[in-house]
């Protein structure tokens, strides 16, 4: 289980009240579920992390499918539209507890920019250990919400990514990523980051662009 980060908060730029006068994406609110809630998700992301790295018998799988079910069956009375499960709403857990998320925690913020730590798991693996190439895109994009948030930029949306693979990027390794706002202009945000390993070894880096929804625009 990921280690518990206490991380720097600067709000200092955000003004909540023009978020919900930009575009039609409804304002997200911070959810606060019971103790519960965070070992569940770090047990179902165990069981991805099982469910593309074990080899056992067929009988086994076939077990493993009826228990799934069982779990299935008992939370699909609870599905919930979006913005109402607690899932993504958590930001005190890793990937604010969403599965879609790496599991990586946010340990400074502000306006100067984001700064993250955390690994990647089993399930991100491409192969002969190293992070699927198309995850780290989703780790920068998600970077760059955070970026554009306590930069007091209106909420945008990405317009463009560039990757720049620099090195393998290892499973199950402690990383950083770290991003920064490095100009505006209008509308657009123009945004970076870089991901190294304890080291300080550049593993990748990633430029985008983000542009703040106009009124009309969901």
């Amino acid at each position: 289980m990921s280690e518990r980060v206490e991380p720097v908060i600067d709000r200092s730029a955000i003004d909540e009240d023009r978020y919900e006068k930009h575009g039609g994406f409804p304002k997200v609110v911070e959810a606060s579920p019971g103790p519960h809630f965070g070992p569940f998700v770090e047990a179902m992301r165990t069981l991805q992390d099982l469910a593309v790295s074990v080899d056992c018998s067929d009988e086994v799988f076939g077990r493993a499918r009826d228990k799934a079910e069982e779990l299935i069956a008992l939370l699909e009375p609870y599905r919930a539209p979006e913005s109402q499960g607690p899932a993504g709403r958590v930001v005190s857990l890793p990937g604010r507890g969403s599965l879609l998320m790496p599991p990586w925690q946010t340990v400074e913020a502000g306006p100067g920019g984001v700064r993250m730590r955390g690994q990647f798991r089993r399930y991100h693996l491409g192969g002969n250990g190293a992070v699927h190439g198309g995850v780290l895109p989703l780790l920068f994009d998600d970077l760059f919400g955070g970026l554009v948030h306590y930069a007091g930029r209106p909420i945008s949306r990405t317009a463009f990514l560039h990757v720049n693979y620099r090195k393998i990027t290892p499973v199950e390794t402690p990383l950083v990523v770290e991003g920064t706002v490095d100009r505006i202009e209008g509308r657009k945000t123009f945004v970076s980051a870089r991901l190294r390993d304890e080291s300080e070894t550049l593993l990748a880096d990633c430029e985008g662009l983000m542009v703040e929804l106009l009124p009309w625009q969901p």
